[in-house]
This record gives C-alpha cells, structure tokens and sequence, in this order.
C-alpha cells in the first residue's frame, strides 16, 4: 500500500525528521490560506498523487503570491497527471500539498527498500539527489552507496554515520544525517514499511538536514497490526480494477492487453502469459483465484476482469490440486447467468474432476471454447481476440 507525500512526512516527523511546514488543500482559496498560516514569502504546491516524477509533469510549482497559488491550485485539481510512472492513465489530482519553500544548497538521495534475495533491509543513498534512483545508476553509478542491515541486531549507528561520510557531508551535518537515518530505519521497521524514501533530502543555507520530499509503501498482509496506517489507504490513486478484486478477495494486477485471464496459482498464471504473448497476444490481466476456489468465487472472477473495457476475450485457466475442475466448470455456467458476458470465453481444465468439469461445459450448451493444454487454450483464445479485432475494423 502507498501513501500520499504529506502522510509519509506525517510518519516521519514523528522519528525525528525535519520537514518543511505545510498544510493539506482541497480547493484553490483553501491553499493561499495554507499559505497565510505557514507564512513566508515562497510557497511551493505540490499534486499529492501516487506517483514520482510530478515536477516533470507540471505536479509541483513554485509560487511567490496568492495570485500564483490559485492559479497553480486551480490548474491542477480536478485533472489527470500523467508521469513516466502513472503511464497514459494518470491519475486524478483531489487534493494538495501547499508547504513552505526551501533554500536548498545540495540534493541527496536516501532510500530503505526490502531486498528480497538478500533478505535484508538495504539502505541505498546517493550525493546525486532529486532525480529517480534509475537515472542516478545510469548517470552517476559511483554515487551510490548500498549498506545492508542485519536483521538480528538492526541498523547500528556506525552505519548510518559511514553513509554520512559517504554522502560528503559537513562534519557538523554527520550527527543530523545519523539521526535521519535510525529514524526512516525505525520506521521501516516498526511500521511494516517495504519503502522509505528521502528524494531529495537537502542541507539549507543554515547547514540543517530536510526531508523536502518523501514516499513510503507498507506490506498489505501487515495492516491488520497498524491501524492508522490501513487508514492512510487512498483508493482514488489504485487502479479501480485491482481495488475491485482486492476487496472481494482476488489477486489481480491490471495489465495493458485484451485477453482477459482468470487462473489458479501465480506460476500457471505466469506460464499462460507467457503463452498468449508467444501466440501474437498480451494478456490484460494477471488474476490467481487461489485454491479451493468455489462457484461464486469464479463469479466475483468474471466481474472484475469484465470490467475492465479492454477486455475482448476471456481465458479461464485451471489446474485442480485443492480446486476441483466441477466446481469450476459450475462457476463458468453460473458467471453466465448473472454476468453479462459479451466476449468470446475460452475455458482449459486439467486435474481434479476434469471430466465432470468438461461435461458441465458441454452440457450447458453455452457458446464456450474448450481446450486440454495450456498451448491449446492460449492459440483458441489469440485466435479470438483476432476475430474480435478483425470485426471491429
């Protein structure tokens, strides 16, 4: 789960980092009046969507008076920024950050991320800050330092303050950067967090350390222990297809293809992908319905990958171990009913009860493509979606 920038600095001011101030804006005269409060004479407005690269994108403005501020405030709630990470979908701008601006002397880079090959907490830092990690690699790859943490003992401070002599910090500034470090670490770790980051993390003219801009994502299966971070969860900026099927239980992720894929287990999934792309076809979903997958479960299935208006042709693709081959076969029948499938369907079926499950199939003399292998269901369902394509032109 992400969150929004103004949350993630929330959290983090509470471990002893240094933001900037700033006030929450919905509406063009609420952010001159978040200006007001926090006084000065430069404001920045900041788009609070989930999404790096907002300035490139005209998310983020500098602004020197109120006339500014509502005009940037106006320009930008109500419309879809679009970035390198949002992808031609954007997402919708709702609200704003309006927070006091910095006088920034030098940029780093700051991040703790899993590493799941390592498992361990990897802590990478840059002196090339402001831009994303990747052009950091590509740009200055002897920047960036890498410090792994031992889960046993924890980050220690002689690491952070190694990080701190790397970053080529002041001698003075050494005890401030130790200081934001163990905190984006502590709450790395007491928050379930799988990201914390500092981009850019600034010294100011008065030599002090700032976090001027920050992102966080926390592990979903921990949640249930932190209350007040479940609360931060802002649906608006979640692909409205994967919201649909999280809340009913399903593990999908939205893809840009038009052979819609309903599956048990992720390597199947994996594979049947693989194989609609070898066929000439993409995939516009990766979706597990788990194990032990009933009738209605295969129903919520339908609807969420119908949903999604790119859909020409479905594939329902299962293994029976826990599942068992009839319930789905009933699932298919009764999705049918009370779905309205208005695309080609082609069902593969192997294991458990496989020729009851065939049987309901054939049985209801529904207009269904059957298939015994994973190569077979992969060249009817491409085969379909061409038939598709071709009517429509």
């Amino acid at each position: 789960m992400d969150i929004h920038e103004y949350q993630a600095k929330e959290l983090l001011s509470g471990f002893g980092i240094a933001v900037p101030r700033g006030g929450l804006a919905y509406s063009p005269e609420q952010a001159t009046y978040r200006a007001r409060e926090i006084g000065g004479s430069k404001w920045v407005v900041k788009a609070q969507v989930h999404s790096g690269a907002r300035g490139k994108a005209g998310g983020i403005r500098v602004c020197d008076d109120d006339r500014e501020i509502l005009e940037a405030a106006d320009d930008m709630l109500g419309r879809k920024l679009v970035t390198q990470q949002t992808g031609p979908r954007g997402k919708m701008i709702y609200r704003l950050y309006v927070e006091e601006a910095v006088d920034i002397e030098h940029e780093f880079y700051l991040g703790f991320v899993l590493d799941r090959k390592t498992e361990r907490v990897m802590v990478v830092a840059s002196s090339a800050g402001g831009m994303e990690i990747e052009e950091i690699s590509e740009r200055e790859p002897d920047s960036i330092l890498r410090v792994s943490v031992e889960p046993a003992v924890g980050m220690q401070e002689f690491q952070a303050r190694e990080i701190a002599f790397g970053l080529g910090l002041d001698s003075k500034q050494i005890g401030q950067a130790t200081q934001v470090l163990m905190g984006c670490y502590r709450a790395f770790r007491e928050l379930d967090a799988t990201m914390v980051e500092i981009n850019p993390l600034v010294t100011t003219a008065d030599g002090s350390l700032v976090a001027l801009d920050t992102k966080m994502s926390f592990d979903d299966n921990a949640l249930f222990r932190s209350a007040h971070i479940s609360e931060l969860r802002d649906k608006s900026q979640e692909d409205p297809r994967e919201t649909y099927a999280a809340d009913r239980g399903l593990n999908y992720v939205g893809l840009d293809g038009e052979i819609g894929c309903i599956i048990n287990g992720a390597g199947l999934a994996m594979a049947t992908m693989d194989m609609i792309q070898l066929g000439g076809g993409e995939p516009a979903n990766f979706l597990d319905v788990g194990g032990g997958a009933s009738p209605d479960r295969i129903v919520k299935a339908f609807r969420s990958v119908l949903a999604d208006q790119n859909v020409s042709v479905l594939l329902v693709n299962i293994f029976a171990g826990i599942n068992r081959c009839d319930w789905v076969a009933e699932g298919v029948v009764k999705a049918f009913e009370e779905v309205d499938v208005n695309v080609p369907v082609v069902v593969r079926l192997a294991g458990t009860n496989v020729d009851e499950g065939f049987q309901i199939l054939r049985e209801s003399g529904l207009a269904i493509g059957i298939a015994e292998t994973l190569a077979e269901a992969a060249e009817l369902s491409v085969d379909a979606w061409r038939n598709v394509s071709a009517q429509a032109a």
